[in-house]
């Protein structure tokens, strides 16, 4: 086979790191183009791949899988408008001067969406910012510049950002005009520094990209959202990239949940964020409580009636925990927040195991842990730690979302894929309501 070849051509091309994707998901792609292009021998067509950037275009589309949703991680909107408006109340943004955005990569293009809706939502007026929106997939922009998303694109229980900002259409569901036009998608590359704009950005989301790099080309990223970020801008990251910044210039904000880093030394400058006004909290406030487990996850190997964990076993419904009690495991759980965001990762892993020792296992703290141990590259106790979740709340959204993130960059596309299944039918059983 050509896997090597490929495999280093992607590296050059856009930093991929084969490794993240998996051999599978590699022969998929391969599969799908050579498909295309009729071709049924591959040194064939590592001929026409190797001398046609259009094909090398095709086979990056095919190894792009996107996955993303509107207000995929809601704290970090949250994070992300209150930063803004204290930017334009400390006049570290020029009066007049339109705030400048980024979303790298945009993926089909929910992210960039979601920013101007939230900053429309505590009262920013459309000339007071403006989105870039950039990807590496042009079928992933082809995909956001069309606009029309489906339920997959609509995940978690409060959705009334939608019937205030979407016109229901034939396909779906499209973002009003207004919206549209605060986004300017571009095709570009984080590594290719020609295809970036040189005046700098005062909010970057980079989120979900650099776990796809080597750790040299993780270096050169975070070197060059270093360099595109304002001396008081926030960079945004995933919740598995947490640990990445603070090697790189960068040092956190300590906002939970959110993984906002400035550059180091105007961290320690940063104001205390603005509050937004009351109208903003629709289109971001908390998800709601998970609802109480029903039945227990079963995986693929089922367990026997006898089998199940007993410290897992579910039961009927505790009676109310006392107050202090209930105070110290917030308290404990707020720990375990503060060091995941912070990216002391092993902290918060040994926090997180503390805090199921002393108050016993929840949604909420196998949760916590499986995003430090993803974020800290440990993907077997994540992987781990996300199933014991939906083993005691199967309607965990988000567990769902990155157990089927984690086994697809396994290479595990079956399991994935069952994931994101389900997390699909539970969708659907929430529009129904």
């Amino acid at each position: 086979m050509i896997l090597d070849e490929v495999e280093q051509l992607l590296h050059e091309r856009i930093g991929l790191d084969a490794g993240t994707v998996g051999v599978s998901g590699l022969n998929y792609a391969l599969k799908q183009r050579m498909a295309a292009c009729a071709i049924t021998d591959p040194s064939l067509y590592w001929r026409r791949l190797a001398v046609t950037p259009q094909e090398q275009q095709e086979l990056i589309n095919a190894v792009i899988v996107p996955e993303t949703w509107f207000f995929r991680d809601p704290k970090a909107f949250v994070a992300m408008t209150r930063q803004a408006l204290a930017m334009r109340a400390k006049g570290e943004v020029a009066e007049g001067r339109a705030l400048r955005l980024i979303s790298l990569p945009c993926s089909t293009g929910e992210e960039p969406y979601s920013m101007a809706m939230a900053l429309f939502d505590v009262g920013l007026a459309a000339s007071d910012f403006v989105i870039d929106a950039i990807d590496i997939s042009t079928r992933n922009l082809a995909a956001a510049a069309q606009a029309v998303y489906g339920r997959n694109s609509f995940r978690g229980a409060d959705l009334e950002f939608r019937a205030r900002h979407f016109n229901a259409v034939e396909g779906g569901y499209r973002p009003h005009a207004e919206i549209r036009r605060q986004v300017r998608f571009r095709h570009g590359n984080l590594l290719d520094p020609l295809r970036i704009d040189a005046e700098p950005y005062d909010v970057v989301f980079c989120r979900n990209l650099l776990i796809y790099f080597d750790r040299d080309t993780q270096e050169r990223a975070l070197d060059r959202l270093h360099r595109m970020l304002a001396p008081h801008g926030v960079l945004l990251v995933g919740s598995g990239e947490a640990g990445l910044p603070l090697t790189c210039g960068f040092s956190s904000l300590r906002i939970p949940m959110a993984f906002a880093f400035a550059k180091r030394g105007a961290a320690e400058r940063q104001p205390q964020p603005v509050p937004p006004p009351l109208a903003a909290a629709p289109a971001v406030r908390k998800p709601p409580a998970r609802p109480a487990p029903a039945v227990p996850l079963r995986t693929r190997t089922p367990p026997s009636r006898t089998a199940p964990p007993p410290h897992l076993t579910p039961s009927a419904p505790p009676a109310p925990a006392p107050a202090p009690l209930r105070d110290a495991a917030d308290e404990s759980l707020e720990t375990v927040e503060r060091a995941a965001n912070e990216g002391r990762l092993g902290e918060a892993r040994q926090a997180a195991r503390r805090h199921i020792d002393a108050f016993g296992p929840s949604a909420a703290a196998l949760y916590l842990l499986g995003l430090a141990c993803d974020a800290d590259g440990a993907a077997d106790e994540a992987v781990e730690a996300y199933r014991k979740v939906l083993y005691l709340a199967p309607d965990h959204r988000e567990a769902l979302a990155h157990l089927a993130l984690l086994l697809r960059q396994r290479g595990d596309l079956a399991g994935a894929k069952a994931f994101s299944d389900r997390l699909g039918r539970l969708e659907k059983r929430s529009e129904r309501r």
